[in-house]
């Protein structure tokens, strides 16, 4: 049976711990600090704490029996740090190990001047946590090549469900309608996260995979919609240029392209919500926006 440990389990390895449940034998996660043990354990994981500085005695011994691992935690400077710490031979601390799924970020492929961008189109991450990304990515694929292991590298746009959405920065006053003509993102809901894990263990399949929804849309559209179904009166429009942003912020909406999930469709996942409109009206009718 399955052995599943989810590094990071955060927002979306904690929901990829609902979609996986019924399907393992066992499931765990690490965090940052003990003080979330109640809230994995509640989620039936069985917690460890992992840093990124070192792997307690605890986790060797358990990563000594996993099957299958979605690291998700952030890289640094050197790339993946569960890699560094295991040192040159990390299957030795992993002999079960079957299947590899990392969380990245469709921020590796940086600016594209709004086109279209699919698996095999070139990275040329801009930010400095995309660099790290990315390497990261090269890392865990020649690991997989090294030990014979499918190794999937899930690329995830924006991410968004239950207690991350436009109608919760609405209900806290958070919301703006930032307009930057021609500026578009894709998203994803976290359910469909889940979900393609799901069906990429399924078919034991590797490689990358964008996993985003059907529809780059312009952001203020998205905090639009979200008002009309709320029946609430949407933010006022702010010009991107005149915007109080970080410099975060202001970084991200530097990047413009359009990710194409044709790959992950193909290969037989269906999307539970292919577009901002759909997703946000099942949160909406659902009732279950606020987390």
């Amino acid at each position: 049976m399955m052995r599943l440990l989810i590094l990071g389990a955060g927002y979306s390895g904690l929901a990829i711990a609902r979609e996986m449940r019924d399907e393992v034998a066992w499931i765990g996660g690490t965090t940052r600090s003990r003080a979330r043990f109640g809230e994995l354990e509640a989620a039936g994981l069985s917690p460890f704490v992992f840093d990124g500085s070192v792997v307690s005695e605890a986790l060797k011994a358990e990563l000594q029996h996993v099957t299958h691992l979605v690291p998700s935690i952030a890289p640094d400077t050197q790339g993946d740090p569960l890699l560094r710490l295991l040192g040159d031979t990390p299957l030795r601390h992993m002999p079960h190990l079957q299947w590899v799924g990392y969380l990245s970020t469709v921020g590796v492929y940086g600016d594209h001047e709004g086109r279209w961008v699919e698996e095999a189109t070139r990275c040329n991450p801009v930010s400095r946590r995309s660099r790290w990304r990315a390497a990261a990515e090269a890392q865990w694929l020649h690991f997989g090549e090294q030990a014979g292991i499918p190794v999937a590298i899930l690329r995830l746009s924006g991410i968004y469900g239950p207690g991350r959405n436009a109608f919760v920065n609405l209900r806290a006053g958070k919301a703006r309608r930032l307009i930057k003509p021609g500026q578009v993102f894709n998203r994803i809901h976290v359910d469909d996260i889940a979900g393609a894990v799901r069906h990429l263990i399924a078919e034991d399949a590797g490689g990358i995979w964008n996993v985003t929804d059907d529809e780059p849309a312009p952001p203020q559209d998205v905090v639009l919609f979200a008002s009309a179904l709320m029946g609430v009166e949407p933010p006022p429009e702010i010009p991107f240029e005149t915007a109080d942003l970080s410099p975060m912020a202001r970084s991200f909406y530097g990047e413009l392209k359009r990710v194409s999930n044709t790959k992950l469709k193909v290969s037989g996942y269906a999307l539970r919500y292919p577009n901002y409109r759909a997703a946000l009206r099942a949160l909406w009718n659902d009732g279950n926006w606020p987390g």
